[in-house]
C-alpha cells in the first residue's frame, strides 16, 4: 500500500493554519481545543496505523512521520499530542488479538501512553490488579483508553509490560503547569487495585524487540518496527517542523526589520544572510539523516528481518541528534532575531518553550544516546533494560 498520498491528504496545508491560529488558545487551555479534536477526528490521521482488519488505512510507518513535521509548523504542543495518538493505534496493534478486538471496536482510539514502569501489577486470577501513578500522559484529557507500565508478576520474578485500560479505570491529577508543550496536557494518571486482564498486557521487552504478539497478526512490516526507534523518531518530528517554521519566520522577518540605531535592513547584514543559509543548511542534513534512519528500518523489517540493538540505537542517535540540532537552530535565530520576538503575540518564543521542554524527554538524551550507540557501535554489552 501506498501510504504518503493518504498522510499528505488528510493533514493539508489548511488543517496546519488553523493549528497556527489556534496555537494560542491551546496553550491556554493547557489542552487541545475542541475544534482541533474535531478537525483531527474528520481528518481520519489517527487512522493511518490501524490494521486493515479493523478497517484502517495499515499505512507503512514512516506515514505518520512527515505530516507530524508539518503539524508542527502551526503548533508545535498539537503536533506532539496529535502524533502520539497516532503512534498509540500502532502500539495497540502490538498487543494480542483479544486486546486489539476490545479497543478498536470503538473509534477513533484515543489513547495517553506514559511508559515509565511507575506501577505495580500483583498477579490475581486471570490478570493482574494494577496500581500506580503515572506522568508525562500526553493528551490524557481527550483519551478514552490508556497505556500504561508496570512491574508485573511476583516479587521474586518481576517483568516489566503495557497494559492496556479504559480510560475510566483511572482518574486524573491536573499537574500540568508548565512554561512550554502546555497544549499537550501532560497530566498524571492514577489508578488503584484496578483489574487488568490477561489478554490486555504485553512484555516491554517483546514491545522493544519488535517481537510483540501483534506482531505477526497483521500482513505489514509496519509493526515489525521497534517501539523505541518508532518512538524516538516520531517524537523528534515536532521539533524539526519547528525549527522549519522559525527559520522561515526569520528569513520573513529579514525583509521587513530595521534594525535600531542602525537604519539598515537586517536583511543586509552579511551576518543575517550567514545565519539563515547557516539555519537551512542544519536542517537539510537532519532531513538527510531522518530519510537515511528510517530507510535503514525500512530495508530490515520489509525483508522481514529482526531490528539489531545496534541499528536501534543508532536510530535513537539520530532523532536525539535531530531534536538537539533542531533546538541549537532555533536559539541562534532567535538570539539574532531581536527583543520584539518575545512578545507573547509573536510565534517564535513559543516555537523555544515548546522545543526546550521537549528536548527533556527521556529518549532524547543526548549523552546516554550517544554512550548507548558508541558501546554496541565497540560491541560492547548494554544492560537488556536499555532504553533502545
Amino acid at each position: 500500500m501506498t501510504s504518503l498520498p493518504t498522510a499528505d491528504c488528510v493533514i493539508t496545508p489548511e488543517f496546519v493554519a488553523r493549528l497556527a491560529e489556534r496555537a494560542s488558545e491551546a496553550e491556554e487551555l493547557r489542552r487541545l481545543p475542541a475544534s482541533t479534536v474535531a478537525e483531527l477526528h474528520e481528518s481520519g490521521f489517527t487512522e493511518l496505523l490501524v490494521p486493515a482488519r479493523y478497517g484502517g488505512h495499515q499505512a507503512d510507518f514512516p506515514a505518520i512521520l512527515d505530516p507530524v513535521r508539518r503539524m508542527a509548523h502551526g503548533c508545535t504542543s498539537s503536533a506532539w499530542t496529535i502524533g502520539f495518538f497516532a503512534l498509540h493505534n500502532w502500539m495497540l496493534a502490538l498487543f494480542g488479538e483479544q486486546a486489539q478486538e476490545d479497543a478498536f471496536a470503538g473509534r477513533p482510539f484515543l489513547a495517553p501512553a506514559p511508559l515509565a514502569p511507575t506501577g505495580r501489577g500483583l498477579p490475581t486470577d486471570g490478570g493482574i490488579r494494577l496500581t500506580g501513578r503515572w506522568s508525562w500522559a500526553t493528551g490524557v484529557m481527550h483519551g478514552n483508553w490508556i497505556i500504561v507500565a508496570a512491574l508485573c508478576g511476583p516479587d521474586d520474578a518481576l517483568y516489566p509490560a503495557l497494559a492496556l485500560l479504559p480510560i475510566g479505570d483511572v482518574s486524573v491529577a491536573d499537574v500540568w503547569h508548565t512554561d512550554g508543550m502546555r497544549a499537550t496536557g501532560s497530566n498524571d494518571a492514577i489508578a488503584t487495585d484496578v483489574f487488568v486482564p490477561e489478554h490486555r498486557l504485553v512484555k516491554v521487552l517483546d514491545i522493544y524487540s519488535g517481537t510483540a504478539p501483534g506482531a505477526g497478526l497483521h500482513d505489514s512490516s509496519a509493526y515489525r518496527w521497534p517501539t523505541v526507534p518508532a518512538l524516538a523518531l516520531l517524537a523528534a518530528m515536532p521539533a524539526l517542523g519547528s525549527a522549519e517554521r522559525v527559520t522561515e519566520i526569520y528569513a520573513q522577518r529579514l525583509g521587513e526589520r530595521v534594525l535600531p540605531y542602525e537604519g539598515v535592513m537586517q536583511k543586509d547584514k552579511p551576518i543575517a544572510q550567514a545565519h539563515l543559509a547557516g539555519a537551512q543548511v542544519r536542517l537539510r542534513s537532519l532531513r538527510a539523516l531522518l530519510a537515511d534512519t528510517v530507510g535503514e528500518i525500512e530495508t530490515i523489517v520489509t525483508a522481514g528481518d529482526a531490528v539489531q540493538k545496534p541499528e536501534r540505537a543508532r536510530a535513537r542517535l539520530a532523532a536525539a541528534h535531530i531534536v538537539h540540532e533542531s533546538r541549537a537552530v532555533i536559539a541562534e535565530l532567535l538570539a539574532a532575531g531581536g527583543a520584539s520576538i518575545h512578545f507573547l503575540s509573536s510565534p517564535l518564543q513559543r516555537f523555544k518553550r515548546d522545543v526546550d521542554v521537549l528536548s527533556g524527554h527521556v529518549v532524547f538524551d543526548y549523552d546516554t544516546s550517544r554512550e548507548l550507540a558508541g558501546a554496541l557501535a565497540l560491541g560492547m554489552r548494554i544492560p537488556r533494560t536499555s532504553m533502545i
